[in-house]
């Protein structure tokens, strides 16, 4: 067979496909990857939660605080303790709880409660600065940990939770965890969430003092406090809508006939008037 030379086909490795209409299809594909992996790490940080048991938490963190917190000692703040006995009132309500809490007092201007892995609750020095009643703050504390009983704690911060809590477990230990006060108050929690916090916040308040009156001051105070550029606003920017939260603790507490006038709790340090 004799060959007969020729010329290549120049056009052989040319896309006939217009180069915007590639890019296009590049960049979708790109985007809905993206989008399967993020719905697939939503799913794995659920399974994630799951598996690890609160004892496992517990222990990874049992000597875990912030790495830049700045908490006070009963020396330094005697509200501390008195925080800790409200807590535990409230967790007393709270009978197959698998968490012993630990409360910390964050020396911060910003009034803010946040929930922590390993069963610990940090309140800032300025929120305590702010309530007015035992009844007010123990609200406040009945929705952490009511964020504890729905794991919320843990699925806020994600994978970066679970890839700190990984490297702490086959450490052995809770060194490296770098997880700071600013991460755990930017992590924010959903709607649902927080709602589900709140009913059960009231359920611990209701059984702890039997009433709710003031429940719902903290977040009144915050509503009222609008135009004032205080440090109430910042609490509000993270969490819900104070009425909304307002109005759906008033209808749960008239759902459950819980009473909502009562005499107030003093603070325990607030002294007394006479």
């Amino acid at each position: 067979m004799r060959h007969v030379p020729r010329q290549p086909d120049v056009e052989v490795n040319v896309s006939k496909t217009h180069p915007l209409v590639e890019a296009g299809t590049l960049l979708v594909g790109l985007s809905l990857l993206f989008l399967l992996g993020a719905i697939a790490l939503l799913f794995a940080v659920d399974l994630a939660v799951a598996l690890v048991s609160p004892s496992v938490e517990a222990r990874v963190f049992s000597a875990w605080t912030p790495r830049d917190a700045k908490t006070v000692d009963a020396q330094d703040d005697p509200r501390l303790e008195a925080v800790r006995a409200i807590t535990a009132r409230l967790a007393e309500q709270w009978s197959d709880a698998p968490y012993d809490f630990k409360v910390g007092v964050l020396e911060m201007d910003a009034p803010n409660a946040l929930a922590a892995p390993g069963g610990y609750i940090f309140v800032t020095t300025g929120l305590l600065d702010e309530v007015t009643s035992e009844n007010e703050l123990a609200f406040v504390l009945g929705h952490e940990i009511g964020h504890f009983r729905n794991r919320d704690h843990l699925r806020a911060l994600g994978r970066g939770v679970l890839l700190q809590l990984t490297f702490a477990a086959i450490s052995n230990g809770s060194s490296g965890l770098g997880l700071s006060v600013a991460t755990l108050a930017d992590c924010g929690f959903g709607r649902r969430q927080e709602q589900r916090a709140d009913a059960f916040g009231l359920t611990l308040v209701y059984g702890a003092y039997g009433h709710v009156t003031e429940a719902t001051r903290f977040f009144e105070r915050i509503r009222d406090s609008d135009g004032e550029g205080g440090l109430l606003e910042k609490y509000a920017a993270t969490h819900p809508l104070p009425q909304t939260r307002i109005d759906a603790l008033d209808a749960l507490a008239q759902e459950a006939g819980y009473a909502r006038d009562r005499e107030v709790t003093r603070l325990p340090w607030a002294g007394s008037e006479d």
